[in-house]
């Protein structure tokens, strides 16, 4: 039987980007992973501060304590959303414009970037569960026949698990160029 972790890692880890990178609607999932310098080290935004999307241009940060609103909004401004923080007295607004044609072709690009680094994540997954099988039949705990066959459910677990990254690729183009 083979070990799946470093596999699902991978679609995890590719999921999470995924998330993170803006369509047409503002998320809070875009801004959750900012890091900002507050008491004398660096927290997630989502540790700070309520994250809302009341409309689909705009995101709402409301941190729970008032004396961390400048920090958030210079961790803002130092991020590469391309957005401008507007600070309303203990509120932060963040305004989405809407994006155009090369920035959705942008947007693709990074995404195709991600995809084929989640791609390369479980290849490199494969080969060390290849190399500890290998191990193991050079250790005696397994025959050769079942090395081969753990080789060919290997292959099916990454192929299964490139096939739901194209799946999860294709939906996010779609939604990157629907306008």
């Amino acid at each position: 039987m083979i070990d799946n972790t470093s596999f699902e890692k991978a679609l995890a880890r590719f999921s999470e980007e995924l998330a993170r990178m803006r369509a047409n609607r503002a998320t809070p999932t875009v801004v959750e992973s900012v890091r900002v310098e507050v008491y004398g080290t660096t927290m997630s935004l989502q540790e700070l501060a309520s994250i809302t999307a009341p409309e689909p241009q705009l995101l709402l940060i409301q941190p729970w304590d008032k004396t961390v609103v400048k920090g958030i909004e210079a961790a803002l401004r130092k991020g590469e959303l391309g957005v401008q923080p507007v600070v309303d007295g203990d509120l932060i607004r963040l305004p989405f414009p809407p994006l155009t044609e090369d920035k959705r072709r942008e947007l693709v690009k990074l995404m195709h970037t991600k995809a084929e680094e989640a791609r390369i994540a479980v290849r490199k997954a494969r080969e060390e569960s290849l190399k500890e099988c290998k191990q193991r039949e050079k250790d005696g705990e397994i025959s050769e026949d079942e090395y081969f066959r753990l080789e060919k459910e290997i292959q099916s677990t990454v192929n299964r698990f490139n096939d739901q990254i194209k799946v999860l690729s294709e939906k996010k183009e779609k939604e990157l160029m629907t306008i």
